[in-house]
């Protein structure tokens, strides 16, 4: 057994028997690895966010909140790489990259047989240019959006004129491959879009943002006819059927 089944293997033996604990032992004679492996697959674990836990003592050993993980999951081949594309597509610069990277770690390792043979296959065969956007930036425009704050910016234009702003957010556009911080502009008064690659600083204030609907702010622009992704209706309220 490779190791991409075997990390999802020994989340599995671990849900199994939760709440109670595996020692290193046990799972080493399970899968047939030393004792060394399992303790390194173990970290690995926990280090890419999957909730696995180590107690010492008399009856210690290896656990899991099961209410935590993802139960199996049976991808196809196909939607594996779909994944695959999708989780490329989200680059350092876009909004919740590092969510994304670790939500890809937890959904590589409940992936097995050929689902992960053909997730594998197509991750060693994509690649990417780095983009401009500073991580600080991000993190302060993920945080503002998530918290509904105010977003003190600093912004470069097209023709490359800088101003600072202070704004108000509603959502995030993203257009040929570019992310767009929808916001109110308190400085120009109206719904702006600001480009997440020409955004040169931005702090949040912790000042409550009063809400603005994203459609409204976007009426009159050219991303008027922006609709909500086909793929994030199942995630949206009403959205299942």
């Amino acid at each position: 057994m490779n190791r991409t089944p075997r990390l999802y293997a020994l989340v599995e033996e671990l849900r199994a028997a939760a709440p109670r604990s595996l020692t290193v032992g046990a799972l080493a004679a399970r899968f047939e690895v030393s004792a060394r492996t399992v303790q390194r697959d173990l970290q690995a674990l926990m280090e890419s966010g999957v909730p696995v836990r180590a107690t010492t003592g008399r009856g210690g050993g290896w656990s899991i909140d099961p209410a935590m993980t993802l139960p199996p999951i049976r991808f196809t081949p196909d939607e594996a790489s779909a994944l695959v594309a999708a989780l490329a597509a989200a680059d350092a610069s876009a909004p919740y990259a590092g969510a994304a990277r670790t939500a890809a770690q937890k959904i590589a390792a409940s992936m097995s047989g050929p689902a992960a043979t053909a997730a594998q296959g197509l991750a060693a065969r994509i690649v990417a240019l780095p983009t401009r956007t500073a991580e600080s930036v991000r993190t302060a425009v993920e945080q503002a959006l998530t918290d509904g704050t105010v977003l003190r910016l600093s912004y470069a234009d097209a023709a490359g004129r800088e101003s600072d702003r202070a704004v108000e957010p509603a959502g995030l556009l993203t257009a040929d491959g570019k992310w767009y911080l929808i916001a109110w502009c308190r400085t120009r008064r109206a719904g702006r879009g600001f480009r997440l690659d020409r955004i040169t600083a931005a702090t949040p204030t912790g000042e409550p943002a009063p809400p603005h609907d994203l459609a409204a702010l976007l009426h009159g622009s050219a991303a008027a006819g922006a609709v909500r992704p086909t793929a994030l209706a199942s995630l949206t309220p009403g959205g299942r059927r």
